[in-house]
């Protein structure tokens, strides 16, 4: 049918641009900071774009289901404005019979939604946490880079040196300022490198001084060499097992009711029916009159959206926290925004039915009249 076949290649349309443009905000934003965060050394420089595709990958439902949002009001408001409702309202096309084109074109994004939120959303999280962990979990002697401040993994040494261009494992003007207890020391040298011998590995440091403080007693000492060796071996701490519930698999969280994990069940649960509600909001949302200009009906999209998604992980919070149980929370806060879009069609349908076949009737009942007094006078 032409009004299927062009409401549904118009929202296509609108949906893609809008998902390009959101994809290139976010993931712009994700990707400067990452850098930050690479800079500061809170991640290493080689995993930056491996994790902004993570990352990316994670946002992507949310930005599915902010697209379809965004594309069904703006769709539906530029026929409000061109008059192209009017029209189909007065050939007897009600506001509900918009919702099988919308829905069909919306089917295979939801399904997407759902699955990367099924499966996607925890294998994207456990893979990000894994770049971080095995980045924080690195020795001491990996964690030096030239240039750079770096931290030990315990927080107790922190290290700098110049790089050589010739030679990475030799430096220049290195600085070592270490804690332990109530005594600071901080070592500086001239030069400095690395030296492995048999199955261990040493940094030597020439040409330097160590002073030490102890902050209880207030006593200092200062020591100078011509050669200092510090022993840096290669040892890392084990690995965590224990996963936070954004990393588990779905069925998981349904084998292992935890308040944490129906936290997360009631936030993945939650977007996924956020999808659909919300594009009924969208339909109902769309109305404007055509004689005024702005696209405030946009903006108040945009805010119903920020709105709902809040909501959303506000009871995923509650949930976690064991302030709300599931089920009433998934009904109150879904169930509300149902109904509230099934009040806002409902609304609408209403308000056009008065608007549009009233007027017809009374124009046709004054054209009766008018008929019937010219004939009385005629007669």
């Amino acid at each position: 049918m032409l009004f299927d076949s062009t409401l549904r290649r118009e929202l296509s349309r609108s949906f893609g641009a809008t998902l390009v443009v959101l994809l290139t905000v976010v993931l712009t934003i994700m990707f400067i900071r990452t850098l930050g965060q690479a800079a500061v050394g809170r991640v290493a420089p080689q995993d930056v774009m491996l994790l902004l595709g993570y990352i990316g990958l994670g946002y992507l439902p949310t930005m599915l289901a902010a697209s379809l949002f965004i594309a069904t009001v703006a769709t539906l408001t530029r026929s409000y404005r061109a008059s192209e409702m009017t029209v189909w309202f007065a050939t007897g096309v009600p506001l509900t019979r918009f919702l099988r084109p919308v829905l069909l074109t919306a089917l295979p994004v939801l399904v997407l939604v759902a699955l990367l939120i099924a499966f996607a959303w925890p294998w994207q999280n456990e893979q990000v946490a894994q770049l971080k962990d095995r980045f924080e979990r690195r020795s001491d002697l990996s964690r030096v880079a030239p240039g750079q401040f770096q931290t030990s993994a315990d927080g107790r040494r922190t290290f700098f040196f110049e790089g050589s261009a010739s030679d990475p494992s030799q430096g220049r003007n290195v600085l070592v300022v270490a804690g332990k207890g109530d005594v600071e020391s901080v070592t500086t040298a001239r030069s400095g490198r690395l030296v492995a011998e048999e199955e261990e590995r040493w940094v030597v440091l020439d040409a330097g001084q160590r002073n030490e403080q102890n902050t209880a007693s207030g006593e200092k000492a200062l020591a100078r060499f011509d050669s200092y060796r510090v022993l840096a071996p290669e040892r890392s701490l084990p690995p965590s097992d224990a996963r936070a519930p954004r990393a588990r698999p779905t069925i998981e969280l349904v084998r292992e009711p935890t308040p944490a994990n129906r936290g997360e069940l009631a936030w993945r649960v939650g977007l996924m029916l956020a999808s659909a509600i919300m594009l009924l909001l969208g339909v109902g949302m769309s109305a404007s009159n055509p004689r005024h200009a702005g696209n405030w009906n946009l903006l108040f999209a945009l805010l119903a959206f920020f709105a709902y998604f809040n909501v959303i992980n506000l009871s995923q919070a509650w949930i976690a926290s064991n302030r709300v149980p599931f089920v009433p929370a998934i009904v109150v806060v879904h169930g509300g925004a149902l109904a509230l879009a099934v009040w806002l069609l409902w609304h609408r349908l209403h308000a056009t039915t008065r608007g549009v076949v009233p007027r017809r009737r009374a124009r046709a009942r004054a054209r009766l009249r008018r008929a019937a007094a010219v004939a009385a006078r005629a007669a």
